[in-house]
């Protein structure tokens, strides 16, 4: 679907092409015509109060402190696995498995499929080359030696989600998107053409190949430039083939709508769940990694024990916390909770009917171990031993 460029003006011209497009015309009506778009804006399916950008003057002090900065990065180098490509070259012995590309970038193979969540490959996730948080690790593999995904799925136009230059580095290779209502817009200003992207609300789904992805509920906000109009909306997705199932969260506060996504499209056999860049600054909108396992166990319900894959942590720096608190909180929520996890290195593919990777290999980097909140967990009676080694 495209929409109509709006008249110019002398200020477009400063505008950065990375702050992507405004919603418009045939687009702009769509969004209108959204249950969940209410009184002008995209609305959350439980109202989110506190949010970053209403917290920024309270974060701000924390974030630029010296000693609070040394703690949110690795004291040593970030290990990549090494052999990503080769190892992307031999078919899924299982049909599905996932690589973590670092954050929230995940490359699925999936039924013969392959699906790309979230692809951000710049060395800053920022509309600026010189400024805004800068990579802790390199990419584990260049995105030209990715190989051509079958759709690139994205969770909302936030810029450690949407990158510019990696969006218009796939659309030279002729791939598929599918993104949330409004966030198109972006895209075709980037160059990609309008019969390759697929545009969803909530519960809307689109069918690449074998597979149906849905666009599911999720706890966020959305924008790019300095004006936030709350015209995109921002989804967890829901792949399915013919022999598996998986979820990506995208980024979201906890709520219980985890629960019904599990009870009309799960079971699945792995999740990938925001466990990172949370903080007491915007409780509503980021989950803590107890709230994650939570999460993932809601999704799952009673009927199966798949896999957990931990994203949106490790890569970038945009948070208080410690750079290795996300993943060593999840670990110990898993543990308490019987959940099964996976905590690769980036660019280590794993199936999640296989052997896990297991290796606590952050604590051998991070400056300090971090100090895990004993949030109580909500126990399970068919608990199965966690995965990542405590």
């Amino acid at each position: 679907m495209t929409g109509f460029r709006p008249k110019s003006s002398p200020l477009d011209a400063l505008r950065p092409a990375a702050f992507g497009a405004d919603p418009s015309g045939e687009r702009m009506e769509r969004i209108r015509r959204s249950p969940n778009f209410v009184d002008g804006v995209f609305t959350n399916p439980v109202a989110a109060d506190r949010t970053p950008s209403g917290s920024l003057l309270k974060f701000l002090p924390t974030y630029f402190r010296k000693e609070e900065r040394a703690r949110r990065t690795p004291a040593g180098t970030v290990p990549v696995h090494p052999t990503t490509v080769a190892d992307l070259a031999v078919p899924a012995a299982s049909g599905l498995r996932l690589t973590w590309m670092g954050h929230s970038s995940v490359l699925a193979e999936i039924d013969g499929h392959r699906v790309l969540f979230d692809p951000v490959w710049s060395e800053r996730c920022s509309p600026f080359a010189f400024a805004g948080p800068r990579r802790l690790h390199p990419v584990p593999v260049p995105l030209a030696e990715v190989g051509r995904p079958d759709v690139v799925v994205i969770s909302h136009d936030h810029y450690d989600h949407l990158d510019m230059a990696t969006v218009r580095a796939l659309a030279r290779t002729g791939t598929r998107f599918a993104v949330p209502l409004g966030v198109g817009a972006h895209l075709e200003h980037w160059g990609v053409r309008a019969d390759r992207i697929t545009e969803l609300d909530w519960h809307e789904s689109t069918v690449v190949g074998d597979l149906t992805l849905t666009a599911t509920p999720a706890r966020h906000f959305c924008g790019r430039a300095l004006r936030n109009t709350q015209h995109t909306l921002w989804a967890s997705w829901v792949v399915a083939g013919p022999e598996h199932r998986i979820f990506h969260s995208g980024d979201t506060g906890y709520f219980p709508g985890f629960t019904d996504i599990g009870e009309q499209y799960g079971p699945f056999d792995a999740t990938m769940v925001q466990i990172g860049a949370f903080s007491e600054f915007w409780p509503d909108i980021h989950m803590t990694p107890e709230e994650g396992v939570r999460a993932h166990a809601d999704l799952q319900g009673e009927a199966a024990r798949g896999v957990m894959l931990p994203i949106h942590w490790g890569t970038f720096n945009l948070a208080p916390h410690s750079w290795e608190e996300p993943v060593e909180g999840t670990v110990a929520a898993a543990g308490r909770l019987g959940a099964r996890v996976a905590a690769p290195t980036p660019g280590q593919p794993f199936e999640p009917a296989g052997g896990l990777p297991s290796d606590p290999w952050w604590r051998a980097i991070a400056l300090r171990p971090a100090t895990v909140p004993a949030a109580p967990v909500r126990e399970r009676t068919d608990a199965v031993e966690a995965t990542v080694r405590a």
